[in-house]
């Protein structure tokens, strides 16, 4: 099976502290870079997909965009499924393409999260998350949230604190061999279990960053492609799966619509698991990285921890995942978080990723989740 649809262009902008930046120029930036990346023009670009900002929020986030780049295309949304928004949209993308309905589909995310807004308020801003009856009103928040399913899950499966850390120690050492990552300087699992405590038994090197930064990418036809440079990289498969929003009503605190997304995706691309040669999968905390390596299937139940200790998701392991860095060091910054996730797989499966470069990677697994492992998008990128 086809999904008839391409990655033609990547680009990914500074990331980190960027003093001045604002979430539309982020987004130009972005954008920008990855119609020129593509060999088009902006003329060429006939959808646009956007998804959400806290720091410039708008009903209409994706005309507004539009507006200030001063293009007018056949087909202009915006997306908003929290972490999962950067994978839907690739997903949306190709369906665009495949149907006919577009040729060139700009999928842009980007905001100055860090700079734009103070602490304050981005927690506020993510407290909405809760149910407005059932959780805000006892405080809950989103570390957490999470730390209930790290309690749930470490109870269940028996993974330690100690294995949790071995995750964020090996995303450092990914960020580390990226110019552009937000922390690059290593840390030892001593660290991270002597950091902050956020929300028991999560600590703060356990926790993602919050950076300014903007990415994007352009998804063509199979026909389109064919006028475009470089690598087209193929979506080969794509699946979500949805159990619940609020962590109230999750029907499971070890479970998560990750199995049925990526079930999915991988059908539709008509590969397996043990095909994949790198994997960007959403880490928003380690536990988030943890569920969702069991829940898709890449390790047994209680396996992940062991795995990150033994080095399997490091550079030469046996599933070498997020080789930016991810979340935790690389940096994230809304949507884009997610969308850094699929840019670093374009980047891998063109051989452009330098130092950080899987060998011979020829298929890659991307996978995003937003709220409290509420929504799920999985994606099969690869090339020929």
């Amino acid at each position: 099976m086809t999904m008839n649809a391409f990655i033609t262009g990547a680009y990914d902008t500074a990331v980190g502290e960027l003093p001045g930046s604002s979430c539309m120029g982020l987004h130009a930036e972005a954008a920008m870079g990855a119609v020129a990346d593509s060999g088009l023009k902006l003329s060429d670009i006939d959808g646009v997909l956007c998804a959400y900002s806290f720091t410039e929020p708008h009903l209409m986030l994706a005309s507004v965009f539009c507006e200030s780049l001063g293009i007018h295309p056949g087909y202009c949304a915006a997306i908003q499924a929290g972490g999962a928004s950067a994978c839907i949209m690739v997903m949306q993308a190709a369906a665009l393409v495949a149907s006919g309905q577009c040729n060139h589909v700009l999928v842009v995310t980007g905001d100055n999260r860090l700079t734009g807004m103070s602490r304050d308020g981005a927690m506020a801003a993510l407290a909405e998350v809760g149910h407005p009856q059932f959780e805000r009103p006892f405080g809950i928040s989103v570390p957490a949230s999470y730390a209930l399913i790290a309690c749930s899950y470490m109870h269940e499966t028996g993974v330690t604190s100690e294995q949790l850390a071995a995750i964020a120690v090996e995303h450092r050492r990914h960020a580390g061999r990226h110019p552009k990552a937000h922390k690059r300087e290593p840390i030892t699992v001593e660290q991270v279990m002597a950091s902050k405590e956020i929300a028991s038994p999560l600590r703060m090197l356990d926790c993602c960053l919050i950076s300014d930064g903007g990415a994007a990418l352009v998804v063509s036809s199979r026909s389109a492609a064919r006028d475009t440079r470089g690598l087209p990289v193929e979506v080969m498969g794509a699946g979500q799966g949805h159990t619940h929003e609020h962590i109230v009503a999750a029907p499971s605190l070890t479970q998560f619509g990750c199995k049925a997304s990526s079930k999915a995706a991988f059908e539709r691309a008509g590969v397996k698991l043990g095909d994949i040669d790198v994997a960007e999968i959403y880490d928003s905390f380690t536990i988030t990285l943890a569920v969702e390596l069991e829940s898709i299937g890449f390790f047994e139940r209680g396996e992940a921890g062991h795995a990150a200790v033994r080095g399997d998701l490091g550079l030469g392991g046996r599933l070498p995942c997020n080789t930016h860095g991810g979340l935790l060091s690389y940096g994230h910054s809304g949507a884009a978080g997610g969308m850094f996730h699929a840019v670093e797989a374009v980047h891998q499966l063109r051989g452009r990723a330098d130092v950080r470069q899987v060998k011979d990677a020829k298929l890659a697994f991307v996978h995003g989740d937003g709220g409290i492992l509420s929504a799920h998008c999985s994606l099969v990128l690869g090339v020929h």
